[in-house]
């Protein structure tokens, strides 16, 4: 995702600074115009916008707090973008740490893959200070497709929980159809391109179903593995609405299984293999 970010900012005429703890992307970012730079806390001191997207809560607190974190770095009247989808009390919590050094935090997670971003074909929920948000306009532009103030801080993230809520379905789903296809006979190219223009397609189906065509799920726009934690906070979400969530539900066990069949370096779409082993489908779609 960040580097994504960047590529499209650099195009968009903006200065760009950033840190990675893989050197292959700090490579990359300089390739492309860009600046890397050794610290969170030096990207802090550098410039007083700041974007973050970040893979689990122990990097959430490393990037932020630790000893060369943002805060260790970052001036009064910065504001932190945090585009990561993390729960909404880490989010919170960060939020309220940083406002003690009049830092803003905004909760702006992502709608979309890796491979979205790099086409920058994603859709922003952000939320906070609104007038944060609106010095911030010209940075979303530069990036996103599309992006929405959504209002007070956490609304964004409970909006993302939403839609990944339906991405977990709807991947399902496609591998589902695309499994009853081919036990039926279909050539999946066929299936995909006259399901993908009618009315039981989805974004998931147009993004995911010509990896499951190939049975190849790499490279992976979403990680198994990273995607089990977004999983795992919109459960956690929705059991404290204790709001029933049958379709979602019924998807987790197919996830766990990808996992299980070491799938958990490839992308969700994997879930694919789940049940094309299950039905009893061998060798290549």
């Amino acid at each position: 995702m960040g580097g994504a970010f960047a590529k499209h900012l650099l195009a968009a005429g903006f200065n760009v600074i950033g840190y990675d703890v893989a050197t292959a992307a700090a490579r990359a970012l300089a390739r492309t115009g860009g600046t890397p730079v050794r610290s969170c806390a030096e990207v802090a001191a550098r410039t007083r916008t700041i974007i973050t997207s970040l893979p689990s809560p122990a990097a959430m607190e490393e990037a932020f707090f630790g000893k060369q974190g943002i805060a260790a770095g970052a001036r009064p009247g910065t504001i932190v973008i945090e585009a990561s989808t993390m729960t909404m009390e880490l989010k919170e919590s960060i939020r309220r740490r940083l406002a003690r050094q009049r830092v803003v935090l905004l909760d702006c997670p992502i709608s979309g893959t890796g491979a979205q971003a790099a086409a920058k074909d994603i859709a922003v929920y952000a939320s906070g200070d609104r007038r944060a948000f609106n010095r911030c306009r010209r940075i979303f532009d530069g990036f996103a497709r599309s992006t929405y103030y959504c209002g007070e801080f956490g609304i964004g993230s409970k909006l993302k929980f939403v839609a990944n809520l339906l991405v977990t379905i709807h991947n399902l789903s496609t591998a589902e159809a695309m499994v009853v296809g081919e036990k039926a006979g279909i050539d999946l190219g066929l299936l995909y391109r006259v399901i993908a223009d009618g009315a039981g397609s989805s974004r998931m189906f147009q993004v995911r179903g010509p990896m499951m065509v190939r049975g190849r799920y790499l490279p992976p726009h979403m990680k198994s593995k990273i995607y089990q934690k977004d999983i795992d906070i919109i459960r956690a979400f929705v059991r404290r609405l204790k709001c029933p969530t049958p379709l979602f539900d019924s998807s987790i066990p197919y996830y766990a299984a990808a996992l299980r069949q070491g799938w958990s370096l490839h992308d969700t779409a994997a879930i694919h293999s789940v049940l094309r082993k299950r039905a009893g489908l061998k060798g290549k779609p």
